[in-house]
């Protein structure tokens, strides 16, 4: 089992105050925040790849100190969860059971998912099957599964491939470097140096960057993948879900998702409430940060 930790200092310069807190699921070690009374509505936040749950840090706090139970995991593979060294290990379907361990651990109802790229497939993917014990839903840049997202720009397809993109990968972890620090942020020059550090921290060899690769192996174009076949039970589940308060945000100029996703979930959420931050891409909550929460408190004030 690889390693849940890379470093002994997890604060990065006190940027993640928060203490952590384990739970065993399935053989695996996960790691996860839990913040704000017990007795608050709980708000799970759920991240992508190639971030952790620091990718909330500004979100934490602000959601306790509002009176919320703030719940933010790392998923296998991330952050300082365990990270097992073989890629075929990862996959939605041992991903959502991971989440389902953590909400029923911590018994969790009347949750308030916030989802965001591979994070809203997995809690949508829960959502459907447990509609009872979602209050409300908070959509960032993401998408179902369900299909080949978008047409695969030339460097995604190279991080595709099978032996070029294992280098890139597990050798440069050219999603963190390539794509977080820079396409996939428009505002790069906000991550400094703390913030660098805490999302290379999880990652330092190439054992612990198989979650890294298999994010890009599952995405819904490689059918042998169980990625689609969950897509398309979301896609089927999401009546279930319809007429749940439902707030999407959305990076206008996200890279990497098509914003046909976003009209895909304006069908089929309705009514949801739907903001489009311009000056923004697909990591919204570093390029809006300051836009974003006042709008995630004043969703959860209003309903």
């Amino acid at each position: 089992m690889g390693s849940a930790a890379s470093t002994d200092d997890w604060s990065f310069g006190g940027t993640w105050p928060y203490e952590p807190r384990w739970l065993d699921a399935d053989g695996v070690r996960l790691h996860y925040v839990d913040e704000g009374p017990r007795d608050g509505q709980p708000v799970v936040l759920l991240h992508g790849n190639p971030t952790w749950s620091y990718v909330y840090r500004r979100f934490v706090g602000a959601l306790a100190d509002a009176g919320h139970r703030a719940v933010a995991y790392d998923q296998m593979g991330f952050g300082r969860s365990d990270k097992p060294g073989r890629v075929d290990e990862y996959t939605i379907p041992r991903h959502v059971a991971h989440f389902t361990r953590l909400v029923d651990e911590l018994g969790l109802d009347g949750v308030t998912l916030v989802g965001h790229d591979w994070g809203a497939v997995i809690a949508l993917a829960w959502g459907v099957r447990q509609p009872e014990r979602v209050r409300r839903l908070v959509l960032l840049n993401s998408f179902t599964g369900s299909h080949p997202p978008w047409p695969p720009p030339l460097p995604l397809r190279m991080l595709y491939a099978a032996g070029l993109g294992a280098v890139m990968t597990r050798g440069l972890r050219a999603t963190i470097h390539t794509f977080l620090f820079r396409g996939g942020t428009l505002h790069p020059e906000r991550l400094g140096p703390d913030e660098r550090a805490a999302y290379l921290a999880p990652h330092p060899d190439w054992r612990s960057r198989a979650g890294l690769r298999a994010a890009v192996r599952i995405l819904p174009w490689n059918d042998r993948s169980s990625t689609p076949a969950v897509g398309r039970e979301i896609d089927t589940g999401l009546p279930l879900l319809a007429g749940r308060p439902t707030l999407i945000a959305w990076g206008t100029g996200d890279r990497v998702i098509s914003r046909r996703w976003l009209e895909h979930y304006r069908r089929n959420l309705p009514p949801a409430e739907v903001h489009e931050l311009e000056d923004a891409g697909h990591f919204i909550q570093e390029d809006a940060h300051e836009r974003l929460l006042p709008l995630l408190l004043d969703f959860l004030r209003r309903t």
